[in-house]
């Protein structure tokens, strides 16, 4: 038995959940304020799913994207700063969500200009607000 497509298959293989029903990717967003880091939370608006529920900016995965390349794309969308304005840290601990789901949360560093030039999406954000570390 020749197992060299194996070899190849395996090769650039990244392992998932086996059954993952679609994954998703939210950023943490850190931000120096005051001289401290902060977190960046949204409030999320009355005319999407789970209204009022408090979250990082986040969404679903699209075919061929990384879990860096989502959160940077959902937190333009959503807080228009711009992923040039976030200094990826790196990818944290995924989460296992009952619907079969993973969630990829990536750590990034807000630049302050960014935060302060932001723009919250009316359609999905109702607002924001900082919460500091300490």
């Amino acid at each position: 038995m020749d197992i060299s497509p194996l070899r190849g298959y395996y090769a650039a293989h990244t392992p998932t959940l086996m059954g993952e029903r679609g994954g998703s990717a939210v950023l943490v967003p850190l931000v120096r304020q005051d001289g401290e880091y902060c977190l960046l939370y949204e409030i999320r608006s009355a005319a999407v799913r789970q209204p009022g529920e408090v979250c990082f900016p986040g969404g679903k995965t699209e075919h061929g994207e990384t879990a860096v390349q989502c959160a940077l794309r959902e937190t333009w969308e959503e807080l228009a700063i711009p992923p040039e304005a976030v200094e990826v840290i790196g990818e944290m601990d995924f989460l296992h969500i009952r619907a079969g789901s993973l969630l990829r949360p990536v750590l990034g560093r807000v630049d302050s200009a960014a935060l302060d030039a932001m723009r919250p999406c009316p359609a999905g954000v109702a607002g924001t607000f900082l919460v500091p570390l300490h």
